[in-house]
Protein backbone atom coordinates (compact mmCIF):
# COMPACT_ATOMS: atom_id res chain seq x y z
CA UNK A 1 0.00 0.00 0.00
CA UNK A 2 0.94 3.39 -0.75
CA UNK A 3 1.37 6.30 1.18
CA UNK A 4 1.75 9.90 -0.08
CA UNK A 5 2.49 13.07 1.65
CA UNK A 6 1.82 16.47 -0.22
CA UNK A 7 4.04 19.57 0.56
CA UNK A 8 4.94 23.18 -1.08
CA UNK A 9 1.03 24.52 -0.30
CA UNK A 10 0.59 27.78 1.37
CA UNK A 11 -0.57 31.53 0.58
CA UNK A 12 -0.08 33.05 -2.39
CA UNK A 13 -0.68 36.69 -4.27
CA UNK A 14 -2.31 36.59 -7.91
CA UNK A 15 0.52 36.22 -10.61
CA UNK A 16 2.85 33.98 -8.15
CA UNK A 17 4.22 30.48 -8.41
CA UNK A 18 4.11 27.52 -6.11
CA UNK A 19 5.56 24.00 -6.42
CA UNK A 20 3.79 21.30 -4.84
CA UNK A 21 5.55 17.81 -3.99
CA UNK A 22 3.70 14.45 -3.38
CA UNK A 23 6.09 12.25 -1.98
CA UNK A 24 5.38 8.35 -1.69
CA UNK A 25 6.67 5.66 0.75
CA UNK A 26 5.62 1.69 0.75
CA UNK A 27 5.54 1.39 -2.44
CA UNK A 28 7.12 2.73 -5.82
CA UNK A 29 5.53 5.43 -7.18
CA UNK A 30 7.16 4.21 -11.13
CA UNK A 31 4.25 1.30 -10.48
CA UNK A 32 1.40 3.92 -10.54
CA UNK A 33 0.03 6.65 -12.93
CA UNK A 34 -0.41 9.62 -10.83
CA UNK A 35 -2.43 13.14 -10.37
CA UNK A 36 -3.55 16.29 -9.29
CA UNK A 37 -6.75 17.51 -8.09
CA UNK A 38 -8.17 19.86 -6.38
CA UNK A 39 -11.29 20.46 -3.99
CA UNK A 40 -12.79 24.32 -3.00
CA UNK A 41 -15.06 24.49 -0.43
CA UNK A 42 -18.45 23.53 -1.51
CA UNK A 43 -17.73 22.02 -4.65
CA UNK A 44 -16.48 18.65 -5.90
CA UNK A 45 -13.06 17.43 -6.36
CA UNK A 46 -11.78 18.53 -10.14
CA UNK A 47 -9.18 16.78 -12.01
CA UNK A 48 -6.03 19.35 -12.61
CA UNK A 49 -3.35 17.15 -14.23
CA UNK A 50 -1.77 13.83 -14.79
CA UNK A 51 0.94 11.89 -15.46
CA UNK A 52 2.03 8.46 -17.08
CA UNK A 53 4.40 6.10 -15.51
CA UNK A 54 7.55 7.33 -17.50
CA UNK A 55 6.23 10.51 -17.22
CA UNK A 56 5.71 10.83 -21.39
CA UNK A 57 2.60 11.33 -21.01
CA UNK A 58 0.61 14.00 -19.37
CA UNK A 59 -3.05 15.79 -19.15
CA UNK A 60 -4.20 18.89 -18.03
CA UNK A 61 -7.58 20.44 -17.44
CA UNK A 62 -8.18 23.58 -19.44
CA UNK A 63 -7.78 25.86 -16.08
CA UNK A 64 -4.38 25.19 -15.66
CA UNK A 65 -3.30 24.77 -19.19
CA UNK A 66 -0.27 26.69 -19.72
CA UNK A 67 0.37 27.94 -16.32
CA UNK A 68 0.67 24.28 -14.57
CA UNK A 69 3.37 21.85 -15.06
CA UNK A 70 3.40 18.52 -13.95
CA UNK A 71 6.65 16.10 -13.52
CA UNK A 72 7.86 13.42 -11.75
CA UNK A 73 10.64 11.69 -10.61
CA UNK A 74 10.62 8.05 -9.78
CA UNK A 75 14.36 7.72 -8.45
CA UNK A 76 13.00 10.16 -6.11
CA UNK A 77 9.55 8.35 -5.36
CA UNK A 78 8.13 11.87 -6.35
CA UNK A 79 5.87 13.95 -8.25
CA UNK A 80 5.71 17.74 -8.31
CA UNK A 81 3.15 20.49 -9.84
CA UNK A 82 4.94 23.92 -10.74
CA UNK A 83 1.90 25.81 -10.82
CA UNK A 84 2.46 29.93 -12.33
CA UNK A 85 0.53 32.84 -12.32
CA UNK A 86 -1.93 31.95 -9.69
CA UNK A 87 -5.31 33.25 -9.71
CA UNK A 88 -7.99 33.25 -6.81
CA UNK A 89 -9.51 31.04 -8.82
CA UNK A 90 -6.91 27.99 -7.80
CA UNK A 91 -7.56 28.75 -4.62
CA UNK A 92 -8.18 24.95 -3.23
CA UNK A 93 -7.12 21.81 -0.79
CA UNK A 94 -4.53 20.27 -3.68
CA UNK A 95 -4.78 16.14 -3.47
CA UNK A 96 -2.14 13.99 -5.16
CA UNK A 97 -3.35 10.51 -6.21
CA UNK A 98 -1.82 7.29 -7.51
CA UNK A 99 -4.03 5.25 -9.77
CA UNK A 100 -2.75 1.36 -11.38
CA UNK A 101 -5.52 1.36 -13.71
CA UNK A 102 -6.57 5.00 -13.23
CA UNK A 103 -8.42 6.77 -16.52
CA UNK A 104 -6.29 9.46 -15.52
CA UNK A 105 -8.74 12.46 -14.98
CA UNK A 106 -11.55 10.98 -12.94
CA UNK A 107 -11.01 10.84 -9.07
CA UNK A 108 -12.61 7.78 -8.44
CA UNK A 109 -10.19 5.58 -10.83
CA UNK A 110 -7.26 6.19 -8.28
CA UNK A 111 -6.40 3.75 -5.60
CA UNK A 112 -4.38 6.40 -2.95
CA UNK A 113 -4.41 9.90 -2.19
CA UNK A 114 -2.56 12.28 -0.07
CA UNK A 115 -4.16 14.28 2.78
CA UNK A 116 -4.15 17.41 1.02
CA UNK A 117 -2.45 20.61 1.11
CA UNK A 118 -4.12 23.88 1.35
CA UNK A 119 -3.35 26.73 -1.70
CA UNK A 120 -4.64 29.91 -1.12
CA UNK A 121 -4.32 32.76 -3.67
CA UNK A 122 -5.20 36.67 -2.75
CA UNK A 123 -6.26 39.20 -5.33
Amino acid sequence: QAQLIESGGGLAQTGESLRLSCTASGRALSEYILGWFRQAPGKEREFVSAIGRTGETTYYADAVKGRFTISRDNAKNTMYLQMNFLTPKDTAVYYCGAGEFSDYVTWRTYDYWGQGTQVTVSS
